[in-house]
């Protein structure tokens, strides 16, 4: 039931949050600029990042919070506010704090919208299906 409405991009943010704290506002920009480089079979280098890791890691979540949008229940109403509750909080430290103003924490805060918008919008047009409200879908 926690897992339902707990909303999973503010892991993404905590992580964010635990590596500026740790590491201190400027050394997380270089922290997050820390990666692997790979070699692809088209003789090309490719840097994956720290940063970008983050970023994949934070899509997956994504992806998650879109599927559990589709379940119209109490919790998942209690899950978009929360969800509301994170953007705002990371919009905060973004405008506000130093070592937010990066790309991978605006990406990541755009990610918790495209969350609360997609959420809000999908748990409509499934609340609506469910009661019978809608039109039916013609294939």
């Amino acid at each position: 039931m926690l897992l339902q409405v707990f909303p999973l991009l503010a892991l993404s943010v905590v992580v964010y949050n635990i590596i500026v704290l740790v590491t201190g506002d400027v050394e997380a920009v270089l922290f997050l600029q820390r990666g692997i480089e790979i070699t692809l079979f088209s003789g090309e280098a490719w840097k994956f990042t720290i940063g970008d890791l983050l970023i994949v890691v934070s899509l997956v979540l994504l992806f998650v919070e879109i599927l559990k949008s589709t379940v119209t229940t109490a919790n998942s109403i209690a899950n978009h506010a929360l969800s509301m509750l994170v953007v705002i909080v990371a919009l905060i430290e973004f405008l506000m704090f130093k070592g937010f103003g990066t790309s991978t924490f605006f990406i990541i805060m755009c990610m918790g919208l495209i969350d609360v918008i997609a959420g809000f919008s999908i748990t409509i047009v499934a609340s609506k299906r469910d009661l019978g409200v809608a039109p039916p879908v013609v294939g």
